[in-house]
């Protein structure tokens, strides 16, 4: 199998883009700002809004129906053993033109009790681009009650719970964790890779300003059970600090290549940053890789691919190992990597 250069996957969503992913991609301006996500090799849906989301590879095939018809030669068998015909990852571009709501994403057990899915929706950001003093919000800076977190919502008071709220500082080449549970919210002027759990499920804490019907914001659950999800526990400094640590064994796992996102986050996604110093060796595995500055070329089984910012690329597991060239830079993102499988 060989890898596959995607085209861009962008839904129209319910808050504003400044159009740097087509930028970035080199493609005409979109049709309007309301395409601030690239959703790269997806098979995963927007929720209540399938297939809108969904990626279709350049031969016309749903990416999702090709790996069900190969699930071995997209995925490995390990990989098939432990997630079945399911990459078990969700790989976006995040173009921020305006600040997100806040907002929280639930966890697998609520996911699997509420929402049927054995995966709820932990994230992890790469910082790609980011303009002077840009910050996002990470958790709450004291306890919150429920009925203080329940009136904030229901009153519309964003002022109060952004106060309540961690204002981190954010800058290119930054990688954040962001656990389930935890209200967060992205600052205006960030361009960044995410890694994710594979699903669509976000709670909004705040909708103000944002075209999002309370049913959605709730996703169809009751609201006091919806936030029933939300960490309100108080994240101090130290707390924070593990979400950018980077781990002792971080620099150079193999040659040209860096281990991104704390360990906390193997069991739901892994990334690698690729610096090719000639070479970043790629180990054989399913991943999706964004080109994000630079040219070079990308060699799998003998078969050179050119390569250059701006371009993502699904490799499957029968590509084999493989090696980046040139000056370029590429994230490169992976499933889980912890050996567990959710909702074993």
């Amino acid at each position: 199998m060989r890898p596959v250069v995607l085209t861009a996957n962008t839904p129209r969503s319910f808050y504003r883009g400044t159009g740097r992913i087509h930028r970035f991609r080199g493609l005409p301006a979109p049709a309007d700002e309301y395409h601030p996500e690239d959703w790269i090799a997806s098979t995963t849906a927007r929720f209540g809004s399938a297939p809108l989301g969904l990626t279709t590879l350049p031969d016309g095939r749903d990416l999702a129906a090709a790996i069900a018809d190969e699930p071995e030669a997209w995925l490995g068998a390990a990989h098939v053993q432990r997630y079945g015909a399911d990459p078990a990852l969700l790989v976006k571009l995040l173009d921020a033109g305006q600040r997100l709501p806040l907002h929280v994403h639930p966890d697998r057990r609520f996911a699997t009790a509420h929402l049927a899915s054995p995966y709820g929706k932990t994230e992890a950001w790469v910082i790609v681009d980011a303009v002077p003093d840009a910050s996002v919000h990470l958790g709450f800076r004291r306890d919150v009650a429920p009925d203080e977190l329940a009136g904030w919502v229901r009153d519309g008071q964003v002022a109060a719970m952004l106060s309540a709220t961690n204002r981190v500082p954010v800058r290119p080449g930054d990688a954040v964790l962001v656990p389930a549970g935890l209200p967060h919210a992205i600052g205006p002027g960030i361009f960044l890779v995410e890694a994710q759990e594979p699903t669509d499920f976000s709670v909004l804490l705040e909708r103000e300003g944002f075209p999002v019907p309370e049913s959605a914001a709730f996703l169809e659950l009751d609201r006091d059970l919806a936030l029933s999800c939300v960490d309100r526990r108080a994240w101090s400094p130290s707390r924070l600090a593990d979400l950018t640590r980077e781990r002792g064994s971080a620099r150079g796992i193999r040659p040209g290549v860096d281990r991104l996102f704390p360990a906390a986050a193997d069991e739901f996604f892994a990334a690698e940053r690729l610096r090719p110093d000639p070479v970043s060796v790629l180990d054989p595995g399913f991943c999706v890789v964004i080109v994000v500055t630079g040219a070079g070329s990308l060699t799998y089984a003998g078969e050179t691919l050119g390569v250059a910012a701006g371009a993502t690329v699904v490799v499957p597991y029968g590509a084999g190992a493989g090696e980046l060239r040139g000056d370029v830079t590429a994230i490169r993102c992976r499933p889980p990597t912890d050996g567990g499988a959710a909702g074993a």
